[in-house]
């Protein structure tokens, strides 16, 4: 798969001006779509085969990787399954707990880091995944916000990947022997939905077996979506004041495979994802029942997911799964 940007979607990235603020405070652009693309054939057959996810909660690890994509620093955050009693705070360098888990490779937002993110992150790695968040050299907060440079992103989140996926053969490496190299997803906000976009279209990596967008819009990536069907779970507020609603949907509603969105009525960018409340408890229980379903091949998770989504009336679901 490509490991830069083609000059055709950098022609496309002037467009990418309007998607600011992220993960920080947001400021009102104007939204634009890129032309839409036909989708291209996928196999209709999901790739993860049918099987059990793990009922217990885990305790969660959290360790650094340093990781350089030729010149590009990317240093990389995992959150993890661990040993030991659940609940409280990620613990650094934990022993891992038994058992192989599912990769969820998450993207942050424009001026964002992954450490912001860590309240839903370690949800997910207490639920039984390997999170692993990259933070970007030109979309991160303190960087220089190059926004163009969204672009080079899911050749960064695809190196990162390889370079967790070979923990797990690494002698003495505390993740040996606990990474499911088969069952792999992405993730992202804003525009590290734009990056997971990409992931599935114009950059597809073959090992994603599904997707999880908040506030994304495929402008500059296209939605051609390729290859192997990989459902998608969207999550997007209706007041949006970043990414408008509107095309955060025209995405969604090119996607060819199964899919759901989680609209949120009074959701704005999405700073519910930065803080603990109902709104992410939501959004928390809904996603972990999806990637229960989509990546440990879990019926039953399956079931559970539009109860999730619809607790409380705070949002409402569009199920095509």
């Amino acid at each position: 798969m490509p490991r830069r940007v083609t000059p055709a979607l950098l022609a496309s990235a002037v467009l990418m001006a309007g998607l600011v603020g992220c993960s920080a405070d947001a400021r009102k652009t104007e939204g634009q779509q890129s032309p839409v693309e036909p989708p291209l054939a996928a196999t209709p057959t999901p790739q993860v085969p049918a099987g059990k996810a793990p009922e217990r909660a885990f305790a969660v690890g959290v360790r650094q990787l340093k990781l350089d994509r030729d010149g590009r620093a990317l240093p990389t955050t995992l959150w993890y399954p661990a040993a030991g009693q659940s609940g409280g705070a990620a613990k650094r360098s934990a022993t891992a707990a038994e058992g192989r888990f599912p990769v969820v490779m998450f993207s942050h937002g424009l001026g964002g880091r992954p450490d912001d993110y860590a309240t839903l992150l370690t949800r997910w790695a207490a639920a039984g995944f390997v999170v692993a968040a990259p933070t970007f050299p030109h979309t991160s907060r303190g960087a220089d916000n190059n926004v163009l440079d969204v672009l080079n992103q899911p050749a960064d989140v695809s190196y990162a990947l390889d370079q967790v996926l070979a923990l797990d053969g690494r002698a003495g490496d505390a993740l040996r022997g606990r990474l499911d190299g088969e069952r792999v997803a992405a993730a992202g906000h804003s525009a590290g939905g734009v990056t997971t976009i990409g992931l599935f279209t114009a950059s597809r990596d073959e090992r994603l077996d599904a997707g999880v967008v908040f506030a994304g819009t495929a402008l500059g990536v296209g939605t051609a979506f390729a290859g192997a069907a990989a459902p998608q779970l969207f999550v997007h507020g209706e007041l949006d004041e970043v990414v408008e609603y509107a095309a955060g949907r025209a995405a969604y509603d090119k996607v060819p495979w199964p899919k759901a969105m989680l609209s949120l009525p009074k959701g704005d960018h999405g700073r519910a994802l930065l803080s603990d409340g109902a709104t992410l408890r939501v959004v928390s229980d809904t996603s972990v029942e999806f990637l229960r379903w989509s990546l440990y091949g879990d019926a039953d998770a399956k079931k559970r997911i539009p109860t999730d989504a619809t607790r409380g009336d705070i949002a409402t679901f569009d199920d095509h799964l």
